[in-house]
């Protein structure tokens, strides 16, 4: 796991509550919701304000969220792929 992949896994932990997981207990490839990470839907509007909070990136919708959200590795990707903004640097 790259840096900015662990500093987004320890924002989502946080973010969302995880108790006992800490950033290299996630698989970056692992899917995040399901049996990767187990996250469900309440999770996954959490995991949109924690991105937007964090990152000042938008989930347009669905279909780019099902993309951005299958793992820490594609978030991540989906992340930096975004123009750069103020909030970016966090």
């Amino acid at each position: 796991m790259n840096e900015s992949q662990q500093r987004l896994a320890q924002h989502l932990i946080s973010g969302l509550n995880l108790e006992d997981i800490t950033p290299a207990d996630i698989d970056p490839q692992a899917p995040l919701f399901g049996e990767g990470l187990g996250l469900d839907s309440i999770d996954a509007l959490e995991l949109a304000v924690i991105v937007e909070r964090q990152y000042g990136v938008r989930i347009p919708n669905m279909e780019v969220g099902k993309q951005a959200f299958a793992s820490v590795a594609a978030l991540d990707s989906f992340i930096r792929a975004q123009p750069p903004t103020a909030a970016n640097a966090s």
